[in-house]
C-alpha cells in the first residue's frame, strides 16, 4: 500500500462510517413512532423528514464549498485563510438558518402543497416541522464545520460527531416519548437535541484540536467580508447550489414517475434504490478523500502528487465498483429480503434487478470526479456535467417510457450516472490546467 493509499483511507474510512450513520437518525424516529399505535405518526415523520432532507440537501454547498477552499488554503500553508473560511462559512450558515426560521410557515405550507398529506398526517407533520426547524442553525453550522474539517484532512471529528448525534437522538427521543408521554413532538425534540449536541461537540473538538488557530481570529474577521474572496466563495457555492437543484429534480422525479406506475413499481424502485444509496455511502467516502487531498495538492502547487492521488482514487473506485457489482449480482435479492417480506414486491423486482447491478459501474466515475472537482473548486464543470446528465435523463425517459415503461426510468437513471462521469472526465484535463496555471 502506497503513502497515497494510506492518506486516502485515513480520510475515506471515517467518512464512510459518518455516511452510514446519517440514515440512522431517520430510522430511529420511524422505529419509535411505529410503536405508538397510529400510521399517521409514521406518515408525519416521513413527510417531515422529506421536507428537511430537501432543505438541507439544497444547502449542502456550505460543506462542499468550504472543503475545497480550505484544503487549498492548507496546501498553501495559509492558516489565517483557513480560519477566515470557517468564519465566513459559519456566518453564512447562520444567515441562511435565520431566513429559514423567519420563513418557516410559508416553507411548510409550500411543501404541503407539493406533498399533499392527509389531514391527520399534516397535523402531526406540522408539529414535527415547527420543532425541528429550530435545529437549522445547528445543522447548517455543522455543514460548515464538517467541510472545514475535511479540508484540514480530518474526517475523524465528523465521524465522532455523527456517532454522538445518533446516540443522543436515541436516548433523547425515547426519553421524551416514553417518560415524557409525548408522541411525534417527543421524536422531534429528540432530533432537535441531537442536532445541537452535534454542533456543540463539533465546536468543542475544534477548540481542543485547533484552538491554537484562535490567534488568527482577529485577522480573519477583518478579511471575512473581503470582496474578491466573497465573490469566489459565492461563485463556488452558486454552482454547487444549481447543481444540487438538478440532482434534486432527478431524484424527486424518479420517485414520482415510479409512483405513477402503481404501488408495486413504487415499492420495487424504492427497494432497488437502497442499493444505490449503499454504494453512494461508500463512494462518497472516497469522494471526500478526493476533495481533501486534491485541494491540498493544488494549494501546494504539487502537480505530481495531485496526479498520483487521482490515479489511486480511480483504482480504489474501480475496486469498489467491482466488489459491489459482484455483491449485488450474488446477494442482492437476499438483501431485498431483509428489507421486506412482501413476496410480490420481491418477485416484481427481478425484472429490474439488472439495472441495480449496473449502478456501481455506471456511477463510480461520477462519484470520484465529483470529489476531485470539489477539491479543485472547479464547480462550473460539476454544474455543466449535472445539467447535461439531467437533460439526458429526462430526454431518455420521456422518449422511451411508452415502449419500455419502468425500464425506461431505470435506463434513464443509469445513463444519467454514466453521463456525469463521462462529462467530468472530458473536462478533467482542462480542470487540471486551470488548477495549476
Amino acid at each position: 500500500m502506497t503513502i497515497t493509499d494510506r492518506h486516502i483511507l485515513r480520510i475515506a474510512l471515517p467518512s464512510i462510517v459518518s455516511n452510514i450513520t446519517v440514515p440512522l437518525l431517520g430510522l430511529v424516529d420511524v422505529a419509535i413512532v411505529g410503536h405508538l399505535g397510529s400510521a399517521a405518526y409514521i406518515g408525519a415523520i416521513a413527510v417531515g423528514g422529506l421536507m428537511f432532507n430537501i432543505i438541507y440537501w439544497l444547502f449542502a454547498f456550505l460543506r462542499m464549498g468550504t472543503s475545497g477552499l480550505t484544503a487549498q488554503a492548507l496546501g498553501r500553508r495559509d492558516l489565517p485563510e483557513t480560519v477566515c473560511l470557517l468564519l465566513r462559512s459559519l456566518l453564512i450558515a447562520g444567515a441562511v438558518a435565520l431566513a429559514l426560521l423567519v420563513l418557516q410557515t410559508p416553507i411548510r405550507q409550500g411543501a404541503f402543497l407539493l406533498i399533499r398529506p392527509t389531514g391527520e398526517v399534516a397535523q402531526w407533520a406540522t408539529a414535527y416541522f415547527h420543532i425541528c426547524i429550530w435545529g437549522a442553525p445547528a445543522m447548517l453550522g455543522l455543514y460548515g464545520l464538517t467541510g472545514w474539517f475535511l479540508g484540514m484532512q480530518n474526517s475523524r471529528i465528523p465521524m465522532l460527531v455523527a456517532i454522538t448525534q445518533n446516540v443522543v437522538n436515541i436516548a433523547a427521543s425515547l426519553s421524551f416519548v416514553y417518560f415524557g408521554n409525548m408522541k411525534v413532538e417527543g421524536v422531534a425534540l429528540g432530533t432537535l437535541v441531537a442536532q445541537w449536541a452535534g454542533l456543540l461537540m463539533g465546536l468543542a473538538l475544534w477548540l481542543s484540536c485547533y484552538g491554537r488557530l484562535l490567534r488568527y481570529l482577529r485577522q480573519a474577521w477583518r478579511n471575512v467580508w473581503q470582496r474578491d474572496a466573497l465573490s469566489r466563495f459565492f461563485g463556488v457555492n452558486r454552482d454547487i447550489f444549481l447543481r444540487t437543484l438538478c440532482l434534486v429534480a432527478v431524484t424527486l422525479f424518479f420517485t414520482s414517475a415510479g409512483a405513477a406506475q402503481g404501488d408495486i413499481i413504487l415499492a420495487v424502485n424504492t427497494l432497488l434504490m437502497q442499493l444505490f444509496t449503499l454504494f453512494s455511502y461508500v463512494m462518497d467516502g472516497f469522494a471526500y478523500a478526493g476533495e481533501a487531498l486534491s485541494g491540498r495538492h493544488i494549494g501546494a502547487r504539487n502537480r505530481t502528487a495531485f496526479r498520483a492521488t487521482v490515479r489511486r482514487l480511480f483504482l480504489w473506485g474501480a475496486g469498489m465498483a467491482a466488489a459491489f457489482t459482484l455483491l449485488y449480482a450474488l446477494g442482492g435479492e437476499a438483501f431485498l429480503g431483509l428489507l421486506t417480506d412482501e413476496r410480490e414486491v420481491i418477485a416484481a423486482s427481478r425484472d429490474y434487478f439488472c439495472w441495480a447491478i449496473a449502478i456501481p459501474v455506471a456511477g463510480v466515475a461520477a462519484f470520484t470526479w465529483d470529489g476531485i472537482f470539489i477539491g479543485a473548486t472547479a464547480t462550473r464543470g460539476m454544474l455543466a456535467s449535472m445539467a447535461v446528465a439531467a437533460t439526458c435523463f429526462f430526454a431518455l425517459y420521456f422518449g422511451l417510457r411508452e415502449s419500455l415503461g419502468n425500464h425506461a426510468l431505470w435506463l434513464a437513471f443509469i445513463a444519467y450516472l454514466a453521463t456525469r462521469g463521462i462529462v467530468l472526465a472530458f473536462l478533467g484535463r482542462t480542470m487540471e490546467k486551470k488548477a495549476f496555471r
